[in-house]
């Protein structure tokens, strides 16, 4: 089984990280500043090792001093051991290049006996032959970091859609608020279990107590204008690029309402072309 390598390499400061983490947020091993040299053994193992079909991004440029030697070698035979090997080439004009550098205070990997301007002149003369035999050339200059994102995910042919992962997580406001939470929906107005008594020592992985929750009025209202903001949130939240998305749901100890509305939305998310995945932060507290 041999796997699909995209080298994304480039001048510096013109996207090629942007680029990685695009690819590793669709599902790519991405591997940044590898030798040249390891390339082709690194390649092996990840055939013989790797359980599934898996698509490989390596980051390569002049960190490498050794990059320029024999890339065009090196990657023949890749090809030739039946990998499909692509090259994703970055480039910018010298005046993006020269005032992203001054926004950022990065010294220039070729610049430390000149100036920036003559660090990006030199780079470009030792792409030249890298550039003209690349796959695909993305010109950044005026780009914004979601379009940039856009062309990679075109160029490699992934379904951006599919790729968004939702993590539903409940928690007790008690133990406070989850850090990572993107939306947080507060379901304390719904009538507590906690003082039924058959209920009590239960929590809301237990269908008794989801029954009791989700029966209510008050829980079947939250649930359709919940699912009518996802169906129009989401779409927009992978416009914009974002490919994780954590919902938090929380009730007074985490065990009881957040836990049974947090298995019913992960039971019936209402929009289909997603990722979805479920945790309980503090059901086991208390």
């Amino acid at each position: 089984m041999n796997n699909r390598l995209i080298v994304i390499t480039g001048l510096s400061g013109s996207g090629k990280s942007t680029a990685a983490r695009a690819l590793e947020d669709q599902g790519f091993f991405v591997v940044d500043n590898l030798p040249l040299v390891m390339l082709p053994d690194f390649m092996e193992r990840a055939r013989l090792e790797l359980c599934q079909q898996t698509d490989i991004a390596v980051v390569i440029d002049v960190r490498n001093r050794t990059f320029l030697v024999d890339h065009a070698g090196t990657f023949e035979r890749l090809r030739t051991a039946g990998h499909q090997v692509e090259i994703l080439f970055f480039e910018a004009n010298d005046d993006e290049l020269l005032r992203r550098y001054s926004e950022t205070r990065r010294t220039h990997p070729l610049a430390q006996a000149g100036t920036v301007q003559q660090g990006v002149e030199n780079e470009r003369r030792q792409l030249k032959l890298l550039r003209d035999a690349a796959s695909r050339v993305i010109d950044s200059s005026n780009l914004n970091v979601r379009q940039l994102r856009d062309l990679v995910l075109e160029f490699v042919g992934t379904d951006q859609s599919a790729r968004l992962i939702i993590n539903i997580e409940s928690f007790g406001y008690r133990y406070g608020l989850p850090l990572a939470a993107d939306l947080v929906f507060d379901v304390r107005f719904l009538p507590n279990p906690h003082y039924i008594p058959e209920l009590q020592p239960l929590t809301g992985l237990d269908q008794r107590v989801r029954d009791y929750v989700l029966s209510q009025p008050e829980a079947r209202n939250f649930r359709y204008h919940l699912d009518r903001m996802l169906m129009f949130l989401l779409p927009h939240y992978r416009k914009e690029g974002k490919s994780y998305l954590t919902i938090g749901i929380g009730c007074t100890g985490g065990r009881h309402r957040s836990v049974s509305i947090v298995e019913d939305l992960y039971r019936h998310f209402p929009v289909a072309d997603v990722m979805v995945q479920h945790s309980h932060r503090d059901v086991a507290k208390g």
